[in-house]
């Protein structure tokens, strides 16, 4: 039961976190974007980088960047969740090779 428990807890982690990294991510490159536009002759070439950032997120989320990003969050946790799961079956099939290994 304890192996099931800590399958789901990991799984359930490997999700939030993967859904969690792109919004920080490009969250923060705004962010970043925004702080940087404050140096004199920076505003121009930021503003055209955010601008761009959000027209390639409104490409995802049918004109709307903010759905965009919900889009490839949930794609990466997706992703994350099935390499979790890959993860997990590996490590089962190499602990019983290892337990038929010593018997021997």
């Amino acid at each position: 039961m304890t192996i099931l428990t800590n399958f789901l807890r990991s799984l359930l982690l490997t999700i939030i976190f993967s859904f969690a990294a792109p919004i920080f991510l490009v969250g923060g490159g705004l962010i970043f974007l925004s702080l940087i536009g404050h140096f004199p002759g920076l505003q121009k070439l930021t503003e055209a980088i955010a601008i761009q950032i959000i027209d390639f997120l409104a490409t995802f989320g049918s004109g709307t960047p903010l759905r965009g990003l919900f889009v490839i969050s949930l794609t990466c946790s997706f992703v994350g969740a099935l390499f979790d799961r890959y993860a997990y079956y590996r490590y089962q099939i190499l602990r019983i090779d290892s337990s038929v290994a010593h018997k021997l």
